[in-house]
């Protein structure tokens, strides 16, 4: 069953640094089998008091594939990269 990540970003301070790990996550999201859904187009919040910047939406084949790529050797330097650069909210859930 599939599994979506979702990430939030609330607040981005290093645009030059996001774009690098917008580039080298596009491969590792890859090798883990995982696709875009969104990345970062416009959305408008129907509902509360949500209000991410960005958001991203990863398909992955299954929850173990989406922990998989969060947990990689290859994802790890990506990940302090980002939290250098910006401030994120990050769920995995699995699809119906």
């Amino acid at each position: 069953m599939a599994a979506y990540v979702i990430a939030a970003v609330t607040d981005a301070w290093d645009q030059d640094k996001l774009a690098e790990y917008r580039e080298r996550n596009t491969e590792v999201v890859a090798a883990h089998g995982g696709r875009f859904v969104a990345r970062g187009g416009p959305h408008e919040v129907l509902e509360g008091d949500w209000n991410p910047i960005r958001l991203v939406i990863i398909e992955f084949p299954d929850m173990d594939a989406a922990r998989a790529w969060h947990e990689s050797d290859a994802y790890a330097p990506l990940i302090e990269l980002r939290q250098s650069a910006s401030a994120t909210d990050i769920v995995v859930v699995e699809g119906s």
